[in-house]
């Protein structure tokens, strides 16, 4: 059976491949490597083609990236066999999450919103684990889908349980991919 927001992303990335690899890992997870752990496993949710799970493993980690689009993860899984690094993924929709708990040293969410897995990623989490979320925040005048887009301050309450070690909301310059837009982040761990 077809899911259409698969086959969305799918296109996605089969249209705009080549704007997807020249991507760079994003700033927030490059400002923060030195703060992770040496190793241990990471998780890089609504990883696409895969440029932060590469840029995990590059640094000691063993990564699972997922993803809704087979098309982006197939292109993840012919960059890592060429680079020898421990990535493995899976094709899964986050709007139905489940993860084994305590399990992730690392979890990354970058430019993806689905708030049920906030709950998931904190139970799959090692107590010392990290995480690293960075997405878009609702802007008017009124965009399609506000519900993939969060309210000021809102990302911050999502973690007031765990030790903030970095947040901001911030304007973002306009990249290849998206026009200025405002943008929180956090950077996280877990009690």
């Amino acid at each position: 059976m077809s899911n259409p927001e698969a086959d969305r992303w799918n296109e996605k990335y089969s249209q705009e491949l080549e704007l997807w690899l020249e991507m760079e890992p994003r700033q927030l997870l490059v400002s923060f490597i030195h703060m992770l752990p040496n190793q241990g496993l990471a998780l890089d949710a609504a990883c696409g083609v895969g440029t932060n799970a590469i840029y995990l493993a590059q640094h000691g980690f063993k990564v699972i990236g997922i993803d809704i689009s087979e098309y982006a993860l197939r292109q993840l899984i012919s960059r890592v066999r060429f680079l020898g690094l421990p990535v493995d993924v899976a094709v899964a929709d986050l709007s139905h999450p489940w993860l084994p708990a305590q399990i992730f040293d690392v979890i990354t969410n970058f430019h993806f919103l689905e708030r049920t897995t906030i709950e998931v990623y904190k139970q799959a989490m090692k107590s010392g684990g990290f995480i690293l979320f960075d997405t878009f925040m609702v802007e008017p005048p009124s965009i399609d889908s506000p519900v993939y887009y969060l309210e000021p301050g809102e990302l911050r309450c999502f973690f007031d349980d765990f030790e903030i070690i970095h947040y901001a909301e911030e304007m973002l310059r306009p990249g290849r991919s998206f026009r200025e837009r405002s943008a929180a982040r956090i950077v996280a761990r877990k009690p």
